[in-house]
């Protein structure tokens, strides 16, 4: 029951305040509170509220199985969100055996998935088409962190047998063109993150070939060539160096535009001119199609169009349908879910290209951006941050109060800024 409690003090004295389910003495509270206070994360600055946000979405089942819960109140462990998430997550705070743990637990469901299996796993939506391009990234992150010959002894195989899959054609929804790109069809179901429906019907109908997919394509053929080569694999990694080679080509052809950004979309002769912020993973990822100067104009659209204190704007402003403001009934929010509404997650990627590209001279800037997230950690849910924000300020939080993709990527963003301080 809500209420209040009143008493008076005097200069000097403490009082410890408890509540619990069970009857307890009250000589033994302080101690008490001193040990559980000794037991948890510190929440004594914006870091640290990060850290223990990043504990709340571990979930272990009964069988063992380690997983990502995508956020709460209501959200289970989805695969998208769960590779995307991770490498923030665990390795960007060096707790790199529940990276293990969650990839063996997701490994099994990749492998299920492709073997077309029923999964023996809780991981929900691994059908997606981008799935499997999140997990190379994701297996990626590692290597990074811990070396490519780590990462090839535990995730080597598993990277070239997914890109192996993606080109035998056998995945319901994602088709390798002649050209070198991927396609997939989002026009009756959604395909991508960008996955709000109303009135049974994809309020953002993404189809055919889509920019994050391909970029994240290029680059999964790119590393999945480096882990070839690591592990005396010479004719596989001709082969996929050749692939990369012929989508690198036909990545710029498809999506590079007369305005100097990238479509995000083509659906046959039929691009798509909004500006959305999915054009800067192609200007973030490790291995990317664009030149440095491509790269450039994507960061400075995405700058001057996209960026808020609270992360990219699923749309621009100048762009037809925005809808910034996350608010009232489901239907009115499920058509401004991705239609200018602000998601902090993106802002790790936006923070990774600008940093690849301009070095410390960018870094001030960045952390500057920050103060942005910190100042959440008062609001909404108290330590963390909520799904999504609305476009315009003053940029309320909305959606789920806790969302792991975001904590995730301000984690791993923090990160590698304190890499370009040294």
């Amino acid at each position: 029951m809500p209420g209040y409690f009143e008493l008076n003090i005097r200069k000097g004295e403490s009082i410890v305040f408890a509540a619990s389910t069970s009857e307890s003495t009250t000589r033994g509270l302080k101690t008490l509170f001193e040990k559980e206070v000794a037991d948890r994360s510190p929440r004594d600055n914006f870091f640290h509220c990060l850290i223990n946000a990043a504990h709340q979405f571990h979930l272990r089942d009964k069988n063992g199985e380690r997983y990502i819960l995508a956020g709460y109140p209501w959200f289970k462990a989805r695969a998208r969100d769960t590779f995307i998430a991770l490498p923030g997550l665990t390795l960007s705070i060096e707790e790199d055996d529940y990276f293990e743990a969650a990839m063996q637990t997701a490994e099994k469901g990749l492998r299920d998935f492709m073997a077309g299996r029923p999964l023996s796993v809780k991981l929900y939506e691994i059908e997606q088409p981008d799935v499997l391009l999140w997990a190379v990234w994701c297996i990626q992150q590692y290597a990074k962190e811990k070396g490519l010959e780590a990462c090839c002894a535990k995730y080597g195989q598993l990277v070239l047998d997914i890109l192996g899959y993606i080109q035998s054609a056998k995945h319901p929804n994602l088709l390798l063109e002649p050209n070198g790109l991927l396609t997939t069809d989002g026009t009756e179901r959604p395909a991508t993150w960008m996955n709000s429906v109303a009135n049974g019907r994809p309020v953002v109908p993404r189809t055919g070939y889509i920019v994050e997919f391909n970029a994240l394509w290029y680059n999964a053929l790119r590393f999945g060539a480096e882990i070839a080569h690591a592990t005396k694999h010479p004719t596989t990694a001709g082969k996929l160096e050749a692939m990369g080679d012929k989508c690198q080509t036909s990545f710029v052809k498809t999506f590079l535009n007369e305005y100097d950004y990238l479509f995000d979309y083509v659906d046959g002769d039929k691009p798509d001119y909004s500006v959305r912020p999915n054009m800067i993973f192609a200007a973030a990822f490790d291995h990317s199609p664009l030149s440095p100067d491509q790269k450039k104009k994507v960061i400075d659209i995405c700058t001057r169009e996209l960026l808020t204190p609270k992360g990219l704007r699923s749309l621009s402003p100048k762009s037809g349908g925005y809808n910034p403001m996350y608010t009232g009934p489901q239907v009115q929010r499920d058509y401004a879910y991705h239609q200018g509404t602000a998601w902090p997650w993106l802002f790790g990627f936006y923070m990774e290209a600008s940093m690849k590209l301009y070095k410390r001279t960018r870094l001030s800037f960045l952390e500057r951006q920050m103060v942005g997230y910190e100042d959440e950690m008062f609001y909404h849910c108290v330590g963390t941050l909520p799904e999504l924000f609305d476009g315009n300020p003053p940029f309320h939080g909305r959606g789920a109060v806790s969302f792991a993709m975001n904590v995730g990527e301000i984690l791993r963003a923090l990160e590698q800024m304190e890499k370009y301080k040294y």
